[in-house]
């Protein structure tokens, strides 16, 4: 079961806190995972605008290993470069676990939209969070951590 010990430090997917900056200008607050970290050092990341995309933006997805808007624009550069900031900010910080966006192309954990813009997932990682488990950071993906929470520890 997964367990938040207080003065840990996390990397979250900023949407998850509440912060309006998905692509379609709203947000994912997850109220659970608030509660779960409580006590902890939170480190809130958006590698998409981190990476220079704004809100509201195009959705994207990955296609042919590339990030693109539906209209087959490329914004893997944006991705990449987001994705590279935000590992350069938990390792400068010490962050061993990331709690992150389920089905992000660039926080999905473990499973990601398959580039067809079909809302058909496939197994895979989204550009950020594969970015940090190849540097040796524990990707988390929100739902199992919310799952596997039990609130009665509190």
């Amino acid at each position: 079961m997964m367990k938040a010990e207080q003065n840990d430090k996390y990397l979250v997917s900023a949407c998850l806190l509440g912060e309006n900056c998905k692509y379609n200008g709203g947000n994912n607050l997850n109220e659970k995972l608030l509660r779960s970290l409580e006590g902890c050092d939170i480190i809130s990341i958006c590698p998409e605008l981190m990476g220079g995309l704004s809100t509201p933006r195009a959705p994207g997805e990955i296609v042919d290993g590339v990030v693109r808007n539906e209209d087959g624009t490329s914004v893997d550069e944006e991705y990449r470069r987001g994705a590279e900031l935000a590992l350069e900010l938990a390792l400068r910080e010490g962050v061993t676990q990331a709690i992150l966006q389920s089905r992000s192309p660039s926080c999905g954990a473990s499973q990601i939209y398959d580039g067809t813009f079909s809302k058909k997932l496939i197994p895979g990682m989204g550009v950020c969070a594969a970015k940090l488990a190849d540097n040796g950071i524990e990707v988390i993906d929100v739902a199992t951590w919310v799952a596997d929470f039990d609130e009665d520890e509190l």
